[in-house]
Parts: structure tokens; C-alpha cells; sequence
């Protein structure tokens, strides 16, 4: 195999190195849903995407629904990673915009001026990236409405917003 590479063009092979030591990385390790769920907490997500995903008006502005979004895993990675300039989406990774850095779109701080996101106030690792990802894309991305069983998954069972939830379908209003 070794020796089939060697007659592939340079440019070809540097590039089929960089995808497979890219596919390798932590961000693109097995799914870890659970890790993620505990990042997707202790990196604020909840406090304008809510613990549901659904997003909405918050503190933050109004933030996307993670549970209609189209992104695709790359590009969810980037925009946790990058953040979303001149949203109030902020950056989660530490080196993001700055001096010469153009890691995130191709910019800096400099060249976007007041439309460089915020600093997050945890910056994540790859591995944390990625598993908030997985969290994103197996329990909240397209999954409609949540309902009672995706609280008690996210908050437990005894949480006594999950049992307000609970009271409000059997009294038939809409929580």
C-alpha cells in the first residue's frame, strides 16, 4: 500500500494524509453523547438555546434552534469552535481570532472589527467540540417538539420541571 502512494502526486498524498490524521482527531472520535450533554451544560448552550435546543429569545438575543438547524457535523464544529460574527453566538476556541490567526472564516479580530463574536467564557477542546456535537445531532437535531421524556433526559426524573411538564399534558395545556 506503502508503495502505491509513492507515485501518487505530492499535493495528493499530503492531502490524504491531512484527512486521515483530521478523521483521527478527537473531533471525530466515537460518539459521546453523554460527555456532550454534561459540555452542552457547563458551556452555557442551555442559556440561549435552552436545555431543549429550541432556542428562542434569551439573555444572548435570539438565539437558533439546534432542533430545525440543517447544519451538518463540520459545520456545527466550526460554529461552536468560531462562534458566528456579528451574532452574539460566541467563540469556544481559545487561539479564535487572534493576531494573525485566520483559523475562523478566513478572519481576525482585526479585519472583522465590532462583528468578532464574543469570547466564550469556557473555551472547549476538540474533544468537548466534538461531543457537544454528539449530543446536538443524537438527541436534539430534528427531532421535533420536545415532550416530558426529553426532559427527564436531560434534567432526570425528578426534576421538578419535568413534572410540571408531566402535570401540564395530563391537564392538557401545551408546556
Amino acid at each position: 500500500m506503502i508503495n502505491l502512494l509513492k507515485h501518487l502526486p505530492v499535493r495528493l498524498r499530503l492531502a490524504l494524509s491531512l484527512y486521515v490524521l483530521f478523521m483521527a482527531s478527537p473531533i471525530h472520535a466515537e460518539p459521546n453523547a453523554g460527555l456532550g450533554k454534561s459540555v452542552y451544560k457547563k458551556a452555557n448552550c442551555v442559556g440561549c438555546h435552552k436545555w431543549h435546543g429550541g432556542g428562542g429569545g434569551s439573555y444572548g438575543g435570539l438565539a437558533l434552534s439546534l432542533r430545525d438547524t440543517p447544519l451538518s457535523r463540520e459545520a456545527l464544529i466550526l460554529v461552536i469552535r468560531c462562534g458566528r460574527p456579528a451574532t452574539d453566538m460566541p467563540y469556544h476556541y481559545r487561539k479564535a481570532y487572534k493576531g494573525s490567526n485566520r483559523e475562523c472564516y478566513g478572519s481576525n479580530s482585526a479585519s472583522l472589527g465590532d462583528a468578532t463574536p464574543p469570547r466564550a467564557r469556557y473555551f472547549l477542546s476538540d474533544r468537548d467540540i466534538g461531543a457537544v456535537v454528539d449530543y446536538i445531532q443524537t438527541d436534539i437535531q430534528g427531532r421535533g417538539t420536545p415532550g416530558y421524556d426529553d426532559c427527564v433526559a436531560f434534567w432526570g426524573a425528578d426534576a421538578r420541571r419535568c413534572k410540571l411538564m408531566a402535570q401540564a399534558q395530563l391537564n392538557g395545556e401545551k408546556k
